[in-house]
Protein backbone atom coordinates (compact mmCIF):
# COMPACT_ATOMS: atom_id res chain seq x y z
CA UNK A 1 0.00 0.00 0.00
CA UNK A 2 1.32 3.13 -0.86
CA UNK A 3 2.41 5.41 2.18
CA UNK A 4 0.63 8.80 3.66
CA UNK A 5 3.84 11.20 3.92
CA UNK A 6 4.51 14.62 5.14
CA UNK A 7 7.70 16.39 3.54
CA UNK A 8 9.49 19.55 3.71
CA UNK A 9 7.00 20.82 6.65
CA UNK A 10 8.98 23.34 8.48
CA UNK A 11 8.21 24.59 11.61
CA UNK A 12 10.06 27.37 14.01
CA UNK A 13 12.48 27.16 16.95
CA UNK A 14 9.33 27.42 19.19
CA UNK A 15 7.18 24.96 17.41
CA UNK A 16 4.79 26.96 15.15
CA UNK A 17 4.10 25.52 11.44
CA UNK A 18 2.39 28.94 10.54
CA UNK A 19 2.41 32.57 11.91
CA UNK A 20 -0.59 34.28 13.31
CA UNK A 21 -3.36 36.23 11.08
CA UNK A 22 -3.36 34.51 7.88
CA UNK A 23 -5.20 35.87 5.04
CA UNK A 24 -4.52 36.58 1.54
CA UNK A 25 -1.45 39.46 2.17
CA UNK A 26 -0.04 36.38 4.58
CA UNK A 27 -0.63 33.12 3.27
CA UNK A 28 1.56 31.75 6.10
CA UNK A 29 0.52 34.25 8.40
CA UNK A 30 2.67 36.90 9.73
CA UNK A 31 6.25 36.32 9.98
CA UNK A 32 5.29 32.70 8.43
CA UNK A 33 7.58 33.19 4.95
CA UNK A 34 10.58 33.38 7.51
CA UNK A 35 9.97 29.37 7.99
CA UNK A 36 10.48 28.94 4.64
CA UNK A 37 14.84 30.08 3.74
CA UNK A 38 15.78 26.58 3.57
CA UNK A 39 13.68 25.86 1.03
CA UNK A 40 13.51 28.34 -0.99
CA UNK A 41 17.31 28.19 -1.41
CA UNK A 42 17.45 25.08 -2.73
CA UNK A 43 17.80 24.20 -6.49
CA UNK A 44 15.06 22.07 -5.94
CA UNK A 45 12.64 24.93 -5.01
CA UNK A 46 14.05 27.20 -7.63
CA UNK A 47 12.97 25.21 -10.37
CA UNK A 48 9.76 23.78 -9.19
CA UNK A 49 8.68 27.57 -8.33
CA UNK A 50 10.40 30.02 -10.86
CA UNK A 51 11.27 27.39 -13.24
CA UNK A 52 14.83 28.28 -12.44
CA UNK A 53 17.07 25.44 -13.31
CA UNK A 54 20.11 26.80 -13.02
CA UNK A 55 19.47 29.07 -9.22
CA UNK A 56 19.49 27.31 -6.12
CA UNK A 57 22.17 25.15 -3.88
CA UNK A 58 22.59 21.25 -3.53
CA UNK A 59 23.53 19.71 -0.64
CA UNK A 60 21.48 18.24 2.63
CA UNK A 61 18.73 20.90 2.15
CA UNK A 62 18.41 19.92 -1.20
CA UNK A 63 18.75 16.60 -0.82
CA UNK A 64 15.44 17.01 1.55
CA UNK A 65 13.49 18.62 -0.89
CA UNK A 66 14.01 16.72 -3.86
CA UNK A 67 12.79 13.70 -1.66
CA UNK A 68 9.76 15.24 -1.15
CA UNK A 69 9.01 15.10 -4.96
CA UNK A 70 10.04 11.11 -5.40
CA UNK A 71 7.34 8.52 -5.92
CA UNK A 72 4.60 10.77 -4.99
CA UNK A 73 1.23 9.94 -7.02
CA UNK A 74 -1.32 12.39 -5.34
CA UNK A 75 -1.29 15.18 -2.39
CA UNK A 76 -3.93 16.05 0.11
CA UNK A 77 -4.41 19.30 1.21
CA UNK A 78 -6.45 20.84 3.99
CA UNK A 79 -8.78 23.91 2.55
CA UNK A 80 -6.14 27.26 4.09
CA UNK A 81 -3.24 25.32 1.82
CA UNK A 82 -5.94 26.28 -1.05
CA UNK A 83 -6.61 29.50 -0.46
CA UNK A 84 -7.76 32.07 2.05
CA UNK A 85 -11.18 31.83 1.24
CA UNK A 86 -13.51 30.86 4.42
CA UNK A 87 -16.93 29.58 4.54
CA UNK A 88 -19.51 28.32 1.56
CA UNK A 89 -17.55 29.46 -2.06
CA UNK A 90 -18.73 32.59 -3.46
CA UNK A 91 -17.95 31.37 -6.51
CA UNK A 92 -15.23 29.81 -8.21
CA UNK A 93 -12.99 32.54 -8.60
CA UNK A 94 -10.22 31.32 -6.50
CA UNK A 95 -8.06 28.88 -8.32
CA UNK A 96 -5.29 28.47 -5.95
CA UNK A 97 -1.97 30.44 -4.99
CA UNK A 98 0.06 29.10 -7.58
CA UNK A 99 -1.55 30.21 -10.86
CA UNK A 100 -2.85 27.82 -13.48
CA UNK A 101 0.01 25.54 -13.59
CA UNK A 102 0.01 24.58 -9.93
CA UNK A 103 3.57 22.78 -8.78
CA UNK A 104 2.03 19.32 -7.76
CA UNK A 105 1.26 18.10 -11.67
CA UNK A 106 -1.22 15.38 -9.88
CA UNK A 107 -4.20 14.88 -8.08
CA UNK A 108 -4.81 17.31 -5.28
CA UNK A 109 -7.43 16.28 -2.55
CA UNK A 110 -8.43 19.47 -0.82
CA UNK A 111 -10.44 18.60 2.52
CA UNK A 112 -13.30 21.19 2.92
CA UNK A 113 -16.76 21.23 4.66
CA UNK A 114 -18.34 22.55 1.18
CA UNK A 115 -18.74 21.04 -1.80
CA UNK A 116 -17.32 22.05 -4.96
CA UNK A 117 -16.56 20.20 -8.35
CA UNK A 118 -13.10 19.32 -9.49
CA UNK A 119 -11.18 21.99 -10.74
CA UNK A 120 -8.51 21.10 -13.20
CA UNK A 121 -5.22 22.89 -13.91
CA UNK A 122 -2.93 23.00 -16.25
CA UNK A 123 0.37 19.94 -16.41
CA UNK A 124 -1.58 17.21 -14.73
CA UNK A 125 -3.23 19.03 -11.36
CA UNK A 126 -6.78 18.65 -10.59
CA UNK A 127 -7.99 19.95 -7.17
CA UNK A 128 -10.72 17.67 -5.95
CA UNK A 129 -13.02 18.73 -2.85
CA UNK A 130 -13.42 15.96 0.00
CA UNK A 131 -16.32 16.99 1.92
CA UNK A 132 -16.44 13.59 3.97
CA UNK A 133 -13.48 13.75 5.59
CA UNK A 134 -9.82 12.75 6.27
CA UNK A 135 -10.55 8.87 5.62
CA UNK A 136 -11.92 9.06 2.74
CA UNK A 137 -9.77 12.11 0.85
CA UNK A 138 -6.70 9.27 2.10
CA UNK A 139 -8.86 6.67 0.32
CA UNK A 140 -9.69 8.58 -2.67
CA UNK A 141 -5.90 9.97 -2.75
CA UNK A 142 -4.62 6.49 -3.05
CA UNK A 143 -6.39 5.07 -5.27
CA UNK A 144 -5.29 8.17 -7.48
CA UNK A 145 -1.91 7.47 -6.70
CA UNK A 146 -1.56 4.18 -8.11
CA UNK A 147 0.75 2.53 -5.72
CA UNK A 148 2.83 5.37 -5.12
CA UNK A 149 3.03 7.71 -2.03
CA UNK A 150 0.53 10.51 -1.10
CA UNK A 151 1.90 13.46 0.30
CA UNK A 152 0.08 15.39 2.91
CA UNK A 153 1.10 19.35 2.56
CA UNK A 154 -0.82 20.74 5.51
CA UNK A 155 -1.15 22.97 6.74
CA UNK A 156 -1.32 22.34 10.66
CA UNK A 157 -4.40 21.42 11.77
CA UNK A 158 -4.57 18.73 8.64
CA UNK A 159 -1.33 17.30 9.45
CA UNK A 160 -2.80 16.54 13.16
CA UNK A 161 -5.99 15.09 12.21
CA UNK A 162 -4.28 12.22 10.33
CA UNK A 163 -1.45 12.11 13.28
CA UNK A 164 -4.20 11.30 16.12
CA UNK A 165 -5.92 8.83 13.50
CA UNK A 166 -1.98 7.32 13.46
CA UNK A 167 -2.55 7.13 9.26
CA UNK A 168 0.79 9.51 8.95
CA UNK A 169 3.93 6.60 7.89
CA UNK A 170 6.78 9.59 8.17
CA UNK A 171 7.35 12.76 8.38
CA UNK A 172 10.01 14.83 7.39
CA UNK A 173 10.00 17.99 9.43
CA UNK A 174 12.55 20.94 8.86
CA UNK A 175 13.34 23.51 12.26
CA UNK A 176 13.78 26.89 10.94
CA UNK A 177 16.45 28.97 13.31
CA UNK A 178 13.10 31.46 13.93
CA UNK A 179 11.01 32.10 16.09
CA UNK A 180 7.50 33.18 15.33
CA UNK A 181 5.80 33.88 19.35
CA UNK A 182 2.30 33.14 17.80
CA UNK A 183 0.40 31.04 15.72
CA UNK A 184 -0.46 27.40 15.25
CA UNK A 185 1.97 25.02 16.86
CA UNK A 186 2.46 21.53 14.61
CA UNK A 187 2.58 19.62 17.77
CA UNK A 188 0.06 20.88 19.85
CA UNK A 189 -1.30 18.57 22.52
CA UNK A 190 -0.04 15.63 20.20
CA UNK A 191 2.27 12.65 22.08
CA UNK A 192 4.23 11.45 19.68
CA UNK A 193 6.16 8.24 21.63
CA UNK A 194 2.30 7.58 22.44
CA UNK A 195 0.82 7.13 18.73
CA UNK A 196 4.23 5.49 17.84
CA UNK A 197 6.55 7.93 16.74
CA UNK A 198 10.39 7.70 16.84
CA UNK A 199 13.23 10.01 15.59
CA UNK A 200 14.43 8.04 12.61
CA UNK A 201 17.07 10.70 10.91
CA UNK A 202 18.84 13.99 12.23
CA UNK A 203 20.68 16.40 10.02
CA UNK A 204 21.50 20.22 10.53
CA UNK A 205 22.80 22.74 8.10
CA UNK A 206 23.15 26.51 8.80
CA UNK A 207 19.49 27.07 7.80
CA UNK A 208 17.74 24.06 9.32
CA UNK A 209 17.51 21.03 11.15
CA UNK A 210 16.25 18.16 9.62
CA UNK A 211 13.87 15.14 11.09
CA UNK A 212 12.26 12.11 9.96
CA UNK A 213 10.04 10.84 12.34
CA UNK A 214 8.61 7.26 11.30
CA UNK A 215 5.76 5.69 13.02
CA UNK A 216 6.34 2.10 14.17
Amino acid sequence: MSRLRVESFTISLDGYGAGPDQDLAHPLGVGGTALHGWAMSTRTFQTKLFGNAQGGVTGIDDDFAQRGFRNMGAWILGRNMFGPVRGPWPDESWRGWWGENPVYHVPVFVLTHHARPPLVMEGGTTFHFVTEGPLVALERARAAAGGKDVRLGGGVNTIQQYLRLRLIDEMHIAISPVLLGAGERLFEGINLPALGYICTRHESTPLATHIVLTRR
